[in-house]
C-alpha cells in the first residue's frame, strides 16, 4: 500500500480530516430535515456505529430553522448539505452548522459566494466542494474526459474561494462510474493539497453498491488517496458506515469492530453455516470491540482458520470445537453454538 497523502487537516467540530490524522468515516440522513426526532434519533444511531460526521439536506427554510434543535440532541458534528440558494448557507452557519457542504458555482454571483465564504471563515466552518459528474458545468471542454472535466470543475471552485481568502477547504470528486472516479480523485490529488472525501456516488443498492464501493474506495486508500469516506446506499444509512468500516479494515486501516471470518459453505459442511454466520454477523453488528471471530462449517480450512482467529467455531456433525487464541477451550453443542460464541465474545 501505498504512503497516504499527505493534506492539509481541517477541523470539523472536534473531528480532524486530514493532516495524517485516522480516515474518518461519515454518513447522511434520509429523513426529512424538518423531522428534528426522526433526524435526531438517526444522527444518534448512526453515531451508535460509529458515524463520525453525520451531513443533513438543507433544500428549504424549514430544514434550516430546524438545525439548531438538531445540533442540541445530537453528539456528533453536523453538516449542512446546500445547493443554490446562498441563504440557506447563511442560515445554517447561524445555526452552529460544523460544515457545509456546496458547489460554490451553483450559489450564483461571486457576491453571493463571498458573503457565505466571509461567514463560514468567521466562524471556523469548513466548505466541501462538491463536484459530481452528473452535474458539471455547462462551459468545460466537451473533449476533455469526465475525470478531467470534474478536476477542472474543482479548481475553479477553489480558485474562487481562494480569492476570497478562504482556505477551510475539502473536495469531492464522485461519479457513478469507478474508473471515472479513480482518475478524477488521481488528478486532483497531484494539483492541491486540500484533504479529500472520497466516496462512489449513486452507487446503488446494498448488493451492487457495497461492491461499487469497495472497488473504488478501496483502489483510491491503497493508492494512499483519502481523508474521509462515505458509502452511498440505497439503504438504511447505518448500511453505509457499517460497510465503511468494513472496507477500512479490510486495508488495516482502522480496525472498529470485529472481523468475522466465515467459510463459503460446501456438501462437507454438517451445519447450516450460511444461516449460522449470518446469525453471527448480526450479533457482532453492535459490538465495538477489535476482534476477529472465525465460524467455519468443516475439518478441511476450520480448524486452521478458527484458531487463527481471536475466538472460533470449527463446525462438525451436531457440536463444534471452541477456540480461543488458537487454543482448544472446548467442544459446543449446536443448540449452544451462537450463546457460548457470543459469551466468549463479550468475555474476550
Amino acid at each position: 500500500m501505498k504512503k497516504r497523502r499527505t493534506s492539509k487537516a481541517i477541523s470539523i467540530g472536534d473531528v480532524t480530516v486530514g493532516g495524517g490524522a485516522t480516515i474518518v468515516v461519515q454518513s447522511m440522513t434520509k429523513t426529512k430535515t424538518a423531522d428534528v426526532a426522526a433526524t435526531v434519533a438517526q444522527i444518534n444511531e448512526l453515531a451508535d456505529y460509529g458515524c463520525e460526521l453525520a451531513r443533513v439536506a438543507v433544500p428549504n427554510a424549514e430544514a434550516a430553522a430546524a438545525l439548531p434543535a438538531i445540533k442540541k440532541g445530537i453528539s456528533i458534528p453536523l453538516i449542512a448539505d446546500i445547493h443554490f440558494d446562498y441563504r440557506l448557507a447563511l442560515a445554517a452557519l447561524e445555526a452552529g452548522i460544523d460544515g457545509l457542504r456546496l458547489n460554490p458555482g451553483n450559489i450564483g454571483e461571486t457576491e453571493k459566494v463571498k458573503k457565505v465564504a466571509l461567514a463560514a471563515k468567521e466562524r471556523g466552518v469548513p466548505i466541501r466542494i462538491g463536484v459530481n459528474a452528473g452535474s458539471l458545468p455547462g462551459d468545460l471542454n466537451p473533449r476533455h474526459s469526465v475525470a478531467r472535466r470534474m478536476v477542472e470543475a474543482a479548481m475553479r471552485q477553489i480558485r474562487l474561494l481562494e480569492s476570497l481568502d478562504f482556505d477551510l477547504i475539502k473536495l469531492s470528486l464522485k461519479a457513478f462510474d469507478v474508473p471515472t472516479t479513480i482518475d478524477a480523485y488521481r488528478r486532483i490529488a497531484r494539483m492541491t493539497d486540500y484533504p479529500l472525501h472520497i466516496g462512489i456516488t449513486e452507487a446503488g443498492t446494498p448488493r451492487a453498491g457495497i461492491i461499487r464501493s469497495a472497488v473504488g474506495i478501496g483502489n483510491l486508500l491503497y493508492m494512499g488517496i483519502g481523508d474521509t469516506i462515505r458509502v452511498s446506499l440505497t439503504a438504511h444509512p447505518r448500511e453505509e458506515v457499517v460497510a465503511a468500516y468494513e472496507i477500512l479494515k479490510s486495508l488495516n486501516l482502522r480496525q472498529r469492530g470485529p472481523v468475522l471470518v466465515s467459510c463459503p459453505a460446501c456438501s462437507r459442511a454438517d451445519v447450516d453455516i450460511v444461516s449460522l454466520a449470518q446469525a453471527v454477523e448480526t450479533k457482532l453488528a453492535r459490538v465495538d470491540k477489535a476482534i476477529t471471530v472465525a465460524v467455519m462449517g468443516c475439518a478441511v480450512n476450520g480448524p486452521g482458520e478458527a484458531k487463527e482467529a481471536d475466538i472460533g467455531i470449527a463446525c462438525g456433525r451436531g457440536t463444534a470445537v471452541l477456540f480461543r487464541k488458537g487454543r482448544k477451550i472446548g467442544v459446543v453443542e449446536e443448540k449452544d453454538f451462537i450463546s457460548v460464541l457470543m459469551r466468549e465474545v463479550e468475555g474476550f
